[in-house]
């Protein structure tokens, strides 16, 4: 059986970051090219009004003269609503994974799309991940302006604008690794006109769909076989391997995800037996989101020996943060609990600003601020606005969100205030005059009658890849709401 190959990148020195660009010789001053090195430069960007729920007289601060003064987010001056990460959670999460992934053979690229965010793609380079891969062509351009010498695109590439552009880079870093996905003669077709004349080939893998209904790919393997064939042919391009989602399995369960991770398998060892891989120095293999690795981990352990090394790459991304909800619920670590847990990083903090009945109260936060495609926020924490005493938020629920305010249900057990069970109403309005996202909660218990106007409320939130879009610069805090650090994302 081939091993998980993680040769390092052509260029690079043995030993070198995983994923970063080309090392300098041993002993020499550390390359100011690197993505930690790169990275860092984001500490000089001064502050302005484009990044919310900082302290307004931090203005013209640069973000790391910000992060030295050690402010706490509730009497430091920042507003709200505030997007925050924790210090602790973040860490944990990142050597987590870093070590899930070396314990089972695995290489990692860690989906970039969920945060694009420069200095949690170094500290990924930097607990042992192969690269980072991303989903279009801007990403790409960020990862490439940061630093990081092997990008997995997963996703097709018919651009020709974008293909050019990655034939420049590859052309003029001998150190950088391109891969992406291919899955149709189309676009093989599209990519070989376009990169006509390119100095080094691109890297593709053929996408095996997961299935009828499912996103992208190929939905047979006649069908892979065609594309491979074609991309074998293709002058200016290299197959490598093959790839694919299995989140996407209908109806996913554990036996389906299994089986389809099986397919994948069966294929490339179908396309290398073909001599479809004669040109590869090692075969790509790669798949897993972050709701079926472990799946992953035990399928491609069974990997038969193959012509060439194979490269078992893993693609999570939204370990980073996890969540309260999505992830929380479907994470694989529920299943193998003896490997560890990952801890949700995120709390979003709003005020109440309204109090207009018993029943009911209005946060200063919304669809701007807080993911809600899988789920809405969830209350966890409630800090007096009078004292500071910080307390569970017992008998909450949100109920909708509107642009810039949170629907938030204060109701006792019963689930009506007065007036509403008066008028005959809903006690936990779902609509709004600038659109609100409706949701159902039950009735909540007493507890939550001491809610004023003022206090602030911790949001757990759901789904971290449009938690992350929102937010330009994000505090990273420790345990006592210390701000000690900040993250600059690019969407």
């Amino acid at each position: 059986m081939a091993a998980a190959a993680q040769p390092p990148a052509p260029g690079s020195t043995p030993g070198s970051t995983p994923g970063a660009a080309p090392s300098p010789v041993p002993g020499s001053t550390p390359s100011p090219a690197t993505p930690g090195a790169l990275a860092a430069r984001l500490g000089d960007e001064r502050l302005d009004h484009r990044f919310k729920g900082l302290p307004p007289d931090a203005d013209g601060l640069t973000a790391d003269e910000l992060a030295a003064q050690r402010r706490n987010v509730f009497t430091g001056g920042f507003t709200t609503p505030l997007l925050t990460l924790s210090a602790e959670s973040l860490e944990h999460n990142l050597a987590l994974l870093g070590t899930y992934a070396a314990r089972h053979g695995l290489a990692f690229a860690p989906h970039g799309k969920t945060t694009m965010a420069p200095r949690l793609f170094a500290r990924q380079l930097a607990h042992g991940a192969w690269g980072i891969t991303v989903a279009v062509p801007h990403q790409v351009r960020v990862c490439r302006a940061f630093g990081v010498g092997r990008v997995f695109l997963a996703n097709e590439l018919v651009d020709a604008a974008a293909l050019r552009w990655v034939a420049g880079q590859l052309a003029d870093d001998p150190g950088f690794r391109f891969v992406c996905y291919v899955d149709s003669v189309r676009g093989v077709e599209l990519m070989d006109e376009a990169l006509a004349g390119a100095a080094r080939p691109v890297d593709v893998v053929v996408e095996l769909a997961a299935g009828e209904g499912a996103r992208t790919g190929v939905r047979t393997e006649a069908a892979a076989l065609e594309v491979a064939g074609a991309a074998a042919r293709a002058a200016s391009l290299r197959l490598v391997g093959v790839a694919g989602y299995e989140a996407q399995v209908p109806d996913a369960s554990p036996r389906a995800v299994r089986a389809w991770l099986r397919r994948l398998v069966a294929l490339a060892a179908e396309l290398d037996g073909r001599g479809l891989f004669a040109d590869a120095e090692e075969i790509v293999l790669s798949a897993g989101g972050s709701e079926w690795f472990d799946a992953v981990a035990e399928v491609f352990a069974e990997v038969p020996e193959l012509s060439a090394p194979v490269l078992k790459l893993l693609r999570s991304g939204a370990y980073v943060s996890h969540d309260h909800g999505h992830y929380e619920r479907l994470t694989p670590f529920n299943r193998v609990p003896d490997e560890g847990a990952l801890a949700p990083a995120f709390l979003l903090w709003a005020q109440v600003v309204s109090r207009p009945t018993p029943g009911e109260a209005f946060l200063n936060a919304g669809k701007r601020d807080v993911s809600y495609d899988l789920a809405l926020p969830v209350p966890l924490l409630v800090r007096s606005g009078r004292d500071g005493v910080v307390r569970p938020a017992e008998g909450l629920a949100v109920t909708a969100l509107s642009d810039q305010h949170v629907w938030l249900r204060t109701a006792p057990a019963d689930g009506a205030d007065p007036a509403a069970r008066a008028r005959g109403a809903d006690p936990a309005p779902v609509g709004g005059a600038d659109g609100a996202a409706g949701g159902t909660a039950g009735g909540a218990p007493e507890g939550c009658g001491g809610l004023e106007v003022g206090d602030w409320v911790g949001l757990g939130l759901a789904h971290p890849c449009t938690v992350f879009e929102k937010w330009p610069l994000i505090p990273v805090v420790a345990a006592d709401g210390t701000a000690v650090d900040y993250v600059r994302t690019f969407f």
